[in-house]
């Protein structure tokens, strides 16, 4: 659940009122809210299963203000939908005198769901003096009144009667906790002998029923279902849900936590504050500077009116404590023996005004209750409580400085409560109770008046507090906060501001926290090169991002040039990790030589932390670039140094890169073992469904002949973040599937982000068939004028860089720009030969299909069956199928001879293949060039050779 209507006019559960008129609606209570109804999905779904098992008696409890109204409400709308009418009565501590008052009002707005023009029968004749607006339906009353027992069992045969000439309906009677002891004893006979097509459904409050609900012990009937619910609180996710539908995902991202914090998951209060939070520009959208709502002082005043004089005190005496507290030290700061503190305890756990929060720890059950109590004593009693609690808590070792300086705070001792604030604030970093530092130093750095270099100090506090104890978009809004406190240093701003666009760096990603580090690094630079060159170096390197190959070299030379000012290995390190995944340098024949100087043995755990990365990075690097073996040696170095220096949350990725390196050298089935592997050793890993593995499994799939599951995989790795270099390689998947499917429109529509990327962050090196495949689209749309400017980028892009994949793929590009066939057929095969020579047989097979395609066809026969030897080996099913249709077209295909009779032809190998792939007929009709009459025939023969059927077949995915 959550939310209440935002008119005023709700029933007393929503506003919070003790008092208030019943109501009867023959279409219950209305759904239609500004709100979401958001958290109580299971219990819709559980009361409107029990309604619709009629005859049935449902049960829903929850505190005040927990949304009991809302999901009945919700409920009947459901019900509606299904052609059930609901009518609702609610019981109220002040109502006027009405026999069976809350039935009688539910039972008068019957009229719209009784049959038209039937008038009822004489059973319901007792009613007729207590329902005016059915006065002309109901016959007669009886002509002498009954005795009060006599009535109870004509009203309940009337009611009975009423409800079966309405059926289907549900009546609805909320707030039971109120009810006198007649209506109860009418509710208990009547959910004893419901019609048949009739139920019952009762809210009230757990805490302020003493002893059965309806005086005696609620059985269930034979043949009627009954049912409980009991309502909780909302948790965050569903308060960020209730607060999206009225603010907005952004806004419900800056208030959440503050929301949660003030409500504690009650919709009541955290409604209130909503409504409050609307009519508000957002930059005033702030929860903690809200009062108390309303409806919870009315609430709470209610309950204490009740409670005896020791009682009360010892509700005070809470409520100016502050936190939950021991019975002895709520005894003694209410000034209270201990036999009557006792006594007034019990009392106020009795009438929920307090709650227990543990063994001897009582106090209120949200911190807006406690303040509700706390604001309304008058000064001159709260402040005597105060020096009264203050004096007991300076008694005690060790003392409670967050506590103190609370109290010295509300006594109005300034300089007291700063010395103590900072005590408190610097013992709960220490402890890491990071949320209370940031309770404490936000009431520090708000303090006027301040030194600047108190200010600074405890603005950085603040800054690593709330960076780490909330989420992004609550963090992000109070860093900015924190910036734009007056009085900062230039130096602490850009520290802050360094933080929070770290934070919109890696919780939104693309180019989201750019311009705030880029800020910091201006700030910082006088002050704090070291920082600053941190800075720019991090943003130089960012893997995401609109900033183009050249702003980026302006970062780092920016970085390079502070780090000339600053003496520090640990800084040195950082920005040179980042200089190596910087373009071009990433593709330099000198990155051997700068690995190989990296400290590998240090006692500071940071370099040695960005060695690792610069390893893993590397050998990223150089899986995208062809250069197998160094990637294969880097990873395995980085791996080996994460274990030795216990850098787990790097491992997951120096331990991806072999695993790739299994698909790039044609290790396929290999390559699925390792990954289940993989997952099974890092199940959190990042990069398993995404990036470069994402792309892997879908090259497989799709050489494979599972189509539709390669398009899953490009399609899920471009949606991660279309904007990561590490995205290209999908990108280029998914086109060249779409041209398989002879759609070069839909494939250029597929690359142009990704060629715009390409051209803006200069990533000629990288070679996952992006070149070629963009190269192929272009002239097939008949554009050759783009096709030849885009592989002239490329050959300048690759000049002086160390990228065998990048010159092998510039050969293919040569290949289909070719004038002659013969020209074509010998840029092909030094393709073919430059991805021999890499070690990647999977795409030098293609290239010599390529090759036989374009040249002579005396030579195509061999470069075909040669490319199907290295298909069939890999499990390239499609690509095997379509080198063999393509040499069919030269002529017969000698069979092997000396198979036995029972032994499966290369296609039937081939439809196994792909049945272990999961592969259904159609997939395996399109994979083999086939009709699916025809791939049914293959594999019924597949099965009946083997002996076995699909789901046997069929291989673990991994």
């Amino acid at each position: 659940m959550a939310g209440t209507e935002r008119r005023p006019g709700r029933a007393a559960e929503q506003q919070g009122s003790a008092s208030g008129s019943a109501s009867g609606s023959a279409s219950g209570s209305a759904s239609a809210s500004g709100f979401a109804f958001v958290g109580r999905e299971r219990e819709l779904a559980r009361l409107v299963d029990l309604l619709t098992s009629r005859p049935a008696v449902a049960l829903v409890q929850g505190e005040a203000g927990i949304g009991k109204t809302r999901l009945v409400a919700e409920a009947a709308d459901v019900l509606r939908a299904r052609g059930v009418g609901t009518v609702t009565g609610g019981c109220h501590p002040l109502r006027e005198p009405l026999p069976f008052g809350p039935v009688i009002d539910a039972l008068d707005a019957l009229g719209p769901l009784l049959p038209p023009g039937a008038r009822l029968g004489a059973a319901t004749a007792a009613l007729a003096p207590l329902l005016p607006r059915l006065a002309d339906r109901l016959p007669a009353p009886p002509a002498e009144p009954a005795g009060p027992g006599e009535q109870r069992q004509a009203v309940l045969h009337a009611a009975r009667a009423l409800l079966a000439a309405a059926a289907p309906v549900v009546l609805v009677v909320e707030d039971v906790h109120w009810a006198d002891d007649a209506t109860r004893e009418l509710l208990l006979l009547l959910a004893g002998s419901l019609p048949e097509d009739a139920a019952l459904l009762l809210t009230y409050r757990g805490e302020e029923v003493h002893g059965p609900l309806l005086g005696r012990e609620l059985r269930r009937p034979a043949g009627t279902a009954l049912g409980d619910l009991d309502l909780h609180r909302l948790d965050r996710p569903a308060l960020a849900a209730l607060a999206g539908s009225v603010l907005g995902p952004d806004g419900a991202r800056q208030v959440t936590g503050a929301l949660y914090e003030r409500s504690h998951g009650l919709p009541l209060i955290a409604v209130e504050d909503l409504i409050t939070l609307e009519a508000r520009p957002g930059a005033e959208r702030r929860p903690e500077l809200l009062g108390v709502p309303r409806s919870l002082r009315e609430v709470l005043a209610a309950r204490i009116e009740r409670l005896t004089p020791d009682a009360a005190a010892l509700v005070d005496a809470a409520a100016v404590l502050a936190v939950p507290a021991p019975e002895g030290l709520l005894a003694a700061a209410a000034d209270l023996p201990a036999d009557r503190a006792a006594a007034a305890l019990t009392e106020a756990l009795e009438r929920s005004v307090l709650v227990e929060h543990g063994p001897d720890r009582y106090g209120f059950s949200h911190a807006l209750a406690r303040r509700s109590v706390h604001d309304a004593l008058p000064g001159p009693a709260r402040t005597r409580l105060h020096r009264r609690v203050l004096a007991l808590l300076t008694a005690q070792d060790p003392p409670p400085l967050v506590q103190i300086a609370h109290h010295t705070k509300a006594l109005g001792d300034t300089a007291r409560w700063l010395e103590h604030a900072r005590a408190a604030a610097d013992r709960a970093m220490e402890v890491g109770d990071l949320g209370t530092a940031a309770l404490m130093l936000r009431q520090i750095v708000d303090h006027p008046g301040l030194p600047a270099d108190e200010l600074g100090a405890a603005a950085r506090s603040l800054a690593e507090a709330v960076a780490y104890t909330a989420e992004a978009g609550a963090s992000t809004g109070a860093l900015r906060r924190i910036i734009d406190t007056p009085g900062l240093t230039p130096a602490v701003r850009g520290e802050i501001r360094a933080r929070l666009g770290n934070i919109l760096r890696l919780s939104l990603g693309g180019s989201h926290g750019v311009a705030e580090l880029e800020e910091a690094a201006v700030e910082l630079a006088a002050d704090n090169p070291r920082h600053a060159a941190k800075t720019l170096a991090v943003i130089a390197a960012m893997d995401t991002g609109d900033a183009t190959a050249a702003e980026r070299r302006r970062w780092m030379d920016r970085a390079l040039a502070l780090l000339e000012r600053v003496d520090d290995p640990g800084t040195t390190a950082v920005v040179h990790t980042n200089l190596l995944v910087s373009l071009p340098v990433c593709a330099s024949p000198e990155v051997p030589e700068l690995l190989a100087a990296l400290p590998r043995h240090s006692d500071d755990p940071k370099i040695v932390f960005c060695t690792v990365i610069s390893l893993s990075n590397a050998a990223e690097i150089g899986c995208c670039t062809g250069q197998d073996a160094q990637a294969r040696a880097w990873a395995e170095e980085s791996a080996a140094l994460c274990a030795r220096a216990g850098l787990d949350g790097l491992a997951a990725y120096a331990h991806s890169y072999p695993v790739l390196l299994d698909w790039t050298t044609g290790r396929w089935t290999r390559f699925d073992r390792s990954l289940a592997a993989y997952r099974l050793r890092f199940p959190d890993s990042p990069v398993a469904d995404t990036g470069l593995l994402a792309a892997a499994r879908g090259r497989i799939a799709a050489a494979r002949g599972r189509t539709a599951l390669a398009t899953e995989h490009f399609r899920r790795a471009l949606d991660q973040d279309a904007t990561s270099v590490l995205a290209l390689p999908s990108a280029a998947g998914l086109a060249r599937l779409q041209l398989d499917h002879d759609d070069p429109d839909a494939a250029w529509r597929t690359l142009a982000p990704a060629l715009r990327l390409l051209r803006r962050r200069e990533l000629w090196p990288f070679a996952f068939d992006l070149l070629p495949t963009a190269v192929d689209a272009a002239l097939r749309r008949g554009d050759r004028d783009t096709a030849t400017a885009l592989a002239a980028e490329h050959a300048a892009g690759l000049e002086g860089l160390a990228s065998p994949a990048g010159h092998a793929e510039h050969h293919h590009a040569t290949g289909l720009l070719a004038d002659t066939p013969a020209a074509a057929a010998a840029a092909f095969l030094r393709c073919r030969d430059a991805w021999q020579d890499i070690g990647r047989p999977h795409p030098a097979a293609l290239a010599a299909e390529r090759a036989a395609l374009a040249g002579p066809a005396d030579a195509a026969a061999p470069l075909l069956t040669a490319a199907i030897d290295t298909f069939d080996h890999l499990g390239a099913v499609r690509d095997a199928s379509r080198c063999r249709r393509h040499l069919r077209t030269l002529g017969p295909v000698p069979r092997t001879p000396g198979d036995p009779a029972d032994a499966l032809s290369p296609r039937e190998r081939q439809v196994a293949d792909l049945l272990a792939e999961g592969a259904r007929n159609k997939d395996i009709a399109a994979a083999l060039y086939v009709s699916e009459r025809t791939a049914e025939h293959h594999v019924a023969a597949v099965l009946r050779k083997l002996r076995t059927t699909r789901r046997a077949l069929r291989r673990p995915t991994p």
